[in-house]
């Protein structure tokens, strides 16, 4: 399969792992407004038109891992997964602010790919897979709000950064307000 099949109007879940899809047109899902779960991992994706998943307004859960993305497309608000592991993503492909307004979002995964910042996390997120980037300094504003001692990111559980070239020990103010320190390398 090379591109997205015509699918009945009522669908509600996508499986349309490892084929040869290359884009997503903003054609493909626009009738499709009960998409709950959309899969297209292991494809040739490298283009995801403006305004393809805009309509989705019920989309939970879209898994876009192991494709050929170099940027992201705007993603629906409802979001509670999302994975785009093992792509081609640069920090300039992916807006600091990608994920801002995905109050639903509880799991993130962006490993594997080239990114050298972390992007923006919802409040809602539970688990940040980012190991195997380029990612080479946190602040401390990436996951907690700079000096402020007694701001806690109780949902935040899991936050991978194993594999990037940042060394973690140097960042000791970066992490106070999580329960527990991120996977990564410490000295």
């Amino acid at each position: 399969m090379t591109s997205v099949p015509t699918l009945p109007k009522e669908t509600a879940y996508l499986y349309a792992r490892y084929n040869r899809i290359k884009k997503i047109t903003g054609k493909d899902f626009a009738d499709i407004v009960t998409l709950r779960r959309i899969d297209l991992t292991g494809n040739l994706i490298s283009e995801i038109e403006d305004g393809a998943f805009s309509k989705l307004a019920m989309l939970e859960e879209l898994n876009l891992a192991e494709n050929k993305l170099v940027k992201l497309p705007m993603l629906p608000g409802k979001l509670s997964v999302f994975n785009a592991n093992d792509n081609l993503l640069k920090t300039k492909g992916v807006k600091a602010t990608a994920f801002k307004k995905l109050t639903k979002l509880v799991n993130l995964f962006l490993a594997g790919n080239q990114l050298e910042a972390v992007p923006l996390i919802p409040e809602s997120t539970r688990i940040v897979h980012l190991q195997n980037n380029n990612i080479s300094e946190v602040s401390s504003d990436t996951f907690c709000k700079g000096n402020n001692t007694y701001y806690l990111r109780p949902n935040l559980n899991e936050v991978r950064l194993d594999g990037n070239p940042v060394l973690l020990a140097s960042y000791p103010n970066s992490f106070t307000c999580l329960k527990a320190l991120p996977i990564g390398r410490y000295h």
